[in-house]
C-alpha cells in the first residue's frame, strides 16, 4: 500500500484500529521519520484514546488508556540492551487488555510472540511511504 501524506498515514492507523482487539502485538519497522508514530497516533484515535500521542523515543514507553484496554507504545531505538525494560515489556505482553506496539524491536525480538503483526514503512523516492504487512 502506498501512502502519500501525513493524513493518509493517520487514516491508515484509524482504519487498522477498526479490526484490532486486545491482546495484540504490533512490530513497527522503518527508518527514523518514516511515520511510525504518525501511524500510532491514527491507531490511538481509532481506538478512542483521548490524550495526545507522542513518540516514546526518550521515555522508552508510553501508555494510553482507551475504553476496554490500554495501548502501550515502546521505542527501543536508543537501547542496545533493553535491561529493566525487558521485564516491563514482558509484563505488557502478558496483559490481556493490552495492545502493544514495539519500534526497533531487534533487542527484544526473542520475547515477542510469533503471532504479532509486523508493519514495515519504507520511504519512497517521491516522498511517499510504502506499507508492507
Amino acid at each position: 500500500m502506498k501512502i502519500t501524506s501525513e493524513e493518509g498515514m493517520l487514516e491508515f492507523g484509524r482504519e487498522f484500529a477498526k479490526n484490532l482487539h486486545a491482546p495484540a502485538v504490533i512490530e513497527l519497522v522503518g527508518d527514523v521519520g518514516a511515520g511510525k508514530t504518525t501511524f500510532v497516533r491514527g491507531l490511538a484515535e481509532g481506538l478512542g484514546v483521548k490524550e495526545p500521542v507522542t513518540s516514546p523515543s526518550f521515555t522508552i514507553s508510553k501508555e494510553y488508556a482507551f475504553d476496554g484496554g490500554v495501548l502501550i507504545h515502546y521505542d527501543f531505538y536508543r537501547l542496545q540492551d533493553p535491561g529493566l525494560m525487558l521485564g516491563d515489556l514482558e509484563e505488557s505482553l502478558s496483559d490481556p487488555s493490552a495492545i502493544v506496539i514495539v519500534e526497533w524491536a531487534d533487542s527484544v525480538a526473542g520475547i515477542l510472540p510469533e503471532d504479532r503483526t509486523r508493519i514495515e514503512i519504507k520511504y519512497l523516492d517521491d516522498g511517499g511511504r510504502e506499507i508492507t504487512l
